[in-house]
């Protein structure tokens, strides 16, 4: 079976490494050039992208941001898994929205804003303390802006006037008070089978996730059912096909969607060596029509995210149950570089092998991990 990928970074990597032992054999496109590559070694492969489209048994991405133009020629084929409506809402946070409000999916609080003098009323509609947001193109903290304060504003629309919000309308969410940030990652096939993953705990900073840990502590069986819903209810609502995230708030014991991303995402990266099935071979297993794999947790685990530095020790491989992910990639600042994975059997010991791991890594890249090491110890 073949499969072509249309993104060539390290989602379309790691789902190649995932085919492989199925016999599932994984293209990627670069779409900046149109051309196809290897997912590991980037080479360009000796086939055109119309004939990797006609010779693939599905077509999928690794990320929402595919020119929509690719998507067209991709969705004639009837291949592409998921559906470009899925994708595109992935793309655009005004399409997720209103998604979200018509499956009557519980989210934060928002207005949308085409011109900066709508923000006056979404002052007196959601208060003062407001997260605004592009519509297109904003990930990791970029194309995001805070108003705490109604004093504020003047000098918010002056750093917003060069906005095109006509073509790129912002959505403006009330500020939530949460209690901390959850994902659910589910995959669901083409026959409606449905299977989700352990709730987990997400820790950002400045607006980039560094630190899961899955399952998250301190979840009920009433709180994971209702994750599980709320995936049913929009993976069935889009008759999806794949691996789809959910981002959430927890509100008291109320889930509200933050963002939905119709990919494999960061946050299910622990399930590579901490479920019985990871995320990249489910949806690789979704998209081929197989059978779906189990998506129990195998014990407690943590993903850390390695951003923009590669200068650490591999002797973090010393400790018992840790694992690299490397993506090959030149440093940049706040550019993922790889991640490590880290499972046990219990969350001391978790917070005992994280609080390991940060000696052999320079920790003003690794803001979250002491902390979380800290608390896991109990």
């Amino acid at each position: 079976m073949r499969v072509v990928v249309y993104g060539a970074g390290q989602l379309a990597q790691m789902m190649y490494l995932a085919g492989s032992p199925l016999g599932i054999e994984v293209q990627a496109v670069d779409v900046n050039s149109d051309s196809v590559v290897h997912p590991v070694s980037k080479s360009t492969l000796d086939t055109t992208l119309a004939q990797a489209i006609e010779d693939a048994d599905a077509l999928t991405v690794e990320f929402e941001h595919v020119p929509e133009r690719l998507l067209e020629e991709a969705a004639k084929t009837n291949k592409l898994m998921p559906n470009i409506d899925s994708i595109l809402v992935g793309a655009d946070r005004v399409r997720e929205k209103k998604l979200l409000e018509s499956m009557q999916v519980a989210n934060c609080e928002h207005k949308i804003v085409t011109d900066l003098s709508q923000l006056d009323d979404c002052v007196k509609q959601l208060g003062s303390k407001l997260i605004l947001k592009a519509s297109r193109d904003g990930y990791d903290g970029y194309g995001q802006w805070r108003l705490t304060d109604e004093a504020e504003l003047p000098a918010l629309k002056r750093s917003l006037q060069g906005l095109d919000l006509v073509t790129v309308p912002l959505v403006v969410e009330k500020m939530v008070a949460f209690d901390r940030e959850l994902s659910l990652i589910g995959v669901r096939n083409a026959d409606g089978d449905v299977r989700t993953y352990p709730l987990a705990e997400n820790l950002h900073h400045q607006g980039q996730l560094h630190v899961s840990v899955a399952p998250a502590t301190n979840v009920d069986d009433a709180l994971q059912a209702q994750a599980h819903d709320i995936f049913v209810k929009l993976a069935d609502g889009m008759d999806y096909v794949g691996v789809l995230a959910v981002e959430l708030f927890q509100v008291g014991n109320k889930l509200l969607v933050n963002e939905l991303a119709p990919r494999v995402h960061n946050s299910g990266h622990w399930s590579q060596s901490g479920a019985v099935t990871s995320q990249f071979e489910n949806h690789l297993r979704a998209v081929c029509g197989l059978p779906l794999g189990d998506t129990s947790a195998i014990g407690p685990s943590a993903m850390v995210n390695i951003i923009g530095c590669s200068s650490f020790s591999r002797d973090l491989l010393s400790i018992d149950g840790s694992h690299l992910h490397w993506y090959g990639k030149s440093v940049r600042e706040k550019r993922k570089m790889g991640h490590i994975n880290v499972t046990t059997n219990n969350y001391e010991s978790l917070g005992e092998k994280l609080m390991a791991l940060s000696n052999y890594l320079p920790l003003e890249y690794f803001p979250k991990l002491v902390g979380e090491a800290t608390r896991l110890k109990g």
